[in-house]
């Protein structure tokens, strides 16, 4: 006999300006369950998330409890129904204790003031339920990260919650510690609880969850069995194409069959790959990557691929400099370096283009010339400003040269489209005059052209002897611009694939799922 359903979302729709969140998106979560919400960057997994606690209202569509109806306007609406979520951040107070944390905003009081003996007695009681023996007078900063993560779901539990949702609970645990949140879920999965997992981590999806959804550009996939879809299979519905249409390396209909076929020992206009110039040997931060080794080489572009969450940008961040590393060693032109920050890579001779055009590249109010220059201004420092005269011939050149659309060099940035806009960022390293340089997403969220327009520097960055690092999502963009990948998986190594028979989609679908080697047999039906 099946579990009643506990949660049902039918038909949920939201829209952002310019932007359909979700599509009619039906999400449904039994009781006793532990169901996993998975999809790529802009699924729409944190839209429905918002949606059913409260922060979104949606534009279209019903939400059920229990079989009771519900709309919550507010994130406490959702908890006094019975929905408590535990985000990735702890949101506690770490000034206070774990009893006054698990309680806060509902303690218990005796004559107008707080029952402290009555508050620590129900604290014990919320811990006892995850079989956690905690000191609830420590204060809750003083604990691990574990810790606070138990504690964050005792306070939810303490809500007498129905459903529990857990958004990325495990990004900051170790092994260990993401072993004993396992299995503090199961037995709450035990007592009737529904819980709802988001996560990027597959390992940790086949090793906990009943059941899967998958989202993808706002759109409801499909709702399957954990048991009964395999992780190769997983992978390509996250991304978007079976596994059987993948076997080509760039696929059908997207204008490039004839750039790069198998058996290609390079790219077409790529110089042979020289020297090593930037490596990095056990490169590895908690929370982000373990031990990672890569070597990038003159006049060679490296791929760097894998699911979101699976390390790809935080490598690229501990490469510039932006994260300190806990352990290993990165080398340039094989003499040990530490870069305290980013302008010490940027003065060795590294530059980094983030996935993150709005937040973390262009400067919106500043115009096109002044956010090309600002690279080079920093790195050589206050005391030898760029004249004017420099600026402009700079400006006028990169123009030109990348072929970027603007009225002039003095238009607000923010007036050009997504695509020049990279184009600028783009130019604003090269500036620079960089040895190596970290591409991270540069064609996210541009048109046909201006990703072409990009894919044709980067091969004339190849060919003049840069040493290039490509992130993306887009596999068959790797594959047409990368002579060697480097697959991750789960912040993890999980392979080098070289021009050959291997460097196919189906190929590094198969490192990315975890399957490789594993199945000599294809297509899918082998994969169960």
């Amino acid at each position: 006999m099946s579990a009643p359903t506990l949660l049902q979302l039918r038909g949920i729709t939201k829209r952002f300006p310019g932007v359909v969140a979700l599509s009619g998106v039906d999400f449904t979560v039994q009781a006793g369950e532990i169901h996993a919400l998975l999809g790529e960057n802009g699924a729409g997994k944190s839209t429905l998330i918002k949606v059913l606690t409260g922060v979104y209202a949606p534009d279209a569509g019903t939400i059920s409890l229990a079989g009771t109806t519900i709309a919550p306007a507010a994130p406490k609406e959702a908890e006094q129904a019975g929905i408590s979520t535990v985000y990735q951040e702890v949101n506690l107070i770490s000034a206070l204790s774990v009893a006054e944390n698990i309680t806060l905003g509902r303690q218990p009081g005796k004559f107008g003031f707080i029952n402290g003996p009555a508050m620590r007695r129900r604290a014990r009681a919320a811990l006892a339920r995850l079989e956690l023996d905690c000191d609830v007078d420590a204060e809750l900063g003083s604990l691990s990260v574990a810790l606070q993560q138990m504690v964050a779901i005792a306070r939810a539990l303490d809500l007498r919650a129905q459903l529990l949702v857990l958004d990325e609970p495990t990004a900051s645990l170790d092994e260990k510690e993401v072993a004993e949140l396992f299995a503090v879920m199961r037995r709450l999965r035990g007592e009737g609880l529904g819980i709802v997992l988001v996560t990027h981590f597959l390992d940790q999806v086949y090793a906990v969850a009943d059941r899967i959804t998958v989202l993808r550009n706002g759109q409801l996939v499909g709702a399957y069995a954990t048991a009964e879809l395999s992780r190769l299979g997983l992978v390509g519905k996250m991304l978007g194409r079976e596994v059987s249409d993948a076997a080509g390396r760039v696929a059908p209909g997207s204008g490039v069959e004839g750039s790069h076929r198998e058996g290609d020992a390079a790219l077409p206009g790529a110089v042979a790959a020289g020297d090593v110039v930037l490596a990095a040997r056990g490169l590895s931060r908690r929370g982000a990557v373990q031990a990672v080794d890569l070597e990038l080489r003159r006049g060679e572009v490296t791929g760097l691929a894998g699911l979101l969450g699976s390390g790809r940008t935080e490598t690229a961040r501990l490469l510039f400099g932006i994260d300190r590393a806990d352990g290993g060693v990165i080398t340039f032109k094989g003499a040990p370096v530490q870069f305290g920050a980013p302008r010490d890579a940027v003065r060795l001779g590294l530059a980094f283009c983030s996935e993150d055009r709005k937040s973390e590249g262009i400067l919106p109010n500043l115009s096109v010339r002044e956010n090309l220059i600002l690279a080079l201004q920093a790195k050589r420092g206050a005391w030898r400003p760029l004249a004017r005269a420099e600026q402009q011939t700079l400006c006028a050149h990169y123009l030109a040269a990348l072929r970027i659309k603007t009225a002039d060099a003095e238009t607000p940035i923010r007036n050009l489209s997504g695509g020049n806009q990279q184009k600028v960022l783009l130019a604003r390293w090269l500036a620079t005059q960089p040895e190596v340089i970290l591409l991270d997403e540069p064609t996210r969220g541009i048109d046909v052209g201006a990703r072409a327009e990009i894919e044709a520097l980067i091969a004339t960055l190849r060919a003049d002897g840069l040493a290039v690092l490509l992130i993306s999502s887009e596999l068959e963009e790797i594959i047409r611009n990368c002579a060697r990948v480097l697959v991750l998986r789960e912040r993890k190594m999980a392979g080098e694939v070289t021009a050959g028979p291997e460097l196919t989609t189906e190929g590094l679908m198969r490192r990315m799922a975890g399957t490789h080697g594993e199945f000599p047999a294809l297509p899918a039906e082998a994969d169960q």
